[in-house]
């Protein structure tokens, strides 16, 4: 999915004809490309079989959790009822310098999985682990440096600041063209082919003389 929005943006590029639209442009290409190069590398094809094949059962995407840090720590809490009485080993977290993920086996009959990607600042492999207390599991993810995160992930930080610029009416025309640029990171395929629509029709009438249209 993300190459695909890559390669939409990639087109676009080819279409625009403003240095604003251009520069916000390059910076969603930009911000695409970080993400893919960030998603953890696929598994081999067999080794991803197998444990698919070992894990049995139905498999549950864990969406809600709390989170919370220290100065060395980010600690996420997943609730999972009677996570304490599973084997040890039936918790496992696989952690890398900015994600990991999470995969809770066999309980009541059903294997849980979560995946955090892209998470704000570098964290140590080494360093981390996890706790399982009374229906909870919780994982420590221990902070290279001891600061201060505003959120858990890139993503995360992105989208609140791109919320933030499409309603600063500081200047009008900026935050006309940051409200666009959210609409269209976060529209279905209609409106981005609506918007594409108003760019190329800019570009048409530039084209001929008449005065642009000011997106």
């Amino acid at each position: 999915q993300l190459q695909k929005d890559l390669e939409e943006v990639k087109e676009l590029l080819t279409k625009a004809t403003r240095k604003r639209l251009h520069d916000v442009l390059m910076t969603e290409k930009h911000k695409l490309e970080l993400e893919i190069k960030n998603q953890p590398p696929p598994k081999p094809k067999d080794a991803a079989e197998e444990e698919k094949s070992s894990l049995g059962g139905y498999t549950v995407k864990i969406n809600n959790y709390g989170w919370d840090q220290s100065d060395k720590f980010i600690k996420i809490y997943i609730s999972l009822n009677g996570v304490q009485k599973l084997p040890a080993e039936n918790v496992q977290v696989n952690f890398t310098e900015r994600s990991f993920d999470l995969l809770v086996k066999n309980l009541n009959g059903k294997n849980y999985t979560m995946t955090f990607n892209n998470l704000l600042k570098p964290i140590s492999v080494e360093g981390s682990s996890r706790k399982i207390k009374t229906d909870t599991v919780l994982v420590m993810c221990r902070k290279k440096r001891e600061e201060k995160w505003e959120c858990l992930t890139q993503v995360e930080k992105e989208s609140k600041e791109k919320e933030k610029a499409a309603y600063d009416t500081s200047d009008p025309s900026e935050g006309l063209m940051n409200l666009l640029k959210k609409m269209y990171a976060e529209g279905d395929d209609e409106m981005k082919r609506t918007i594409n629509k108003a760019w190329v029709e800019s570009r048409e009438k530039q084209s001929k003389g008449d005065a642009p249209m000011d997106i």
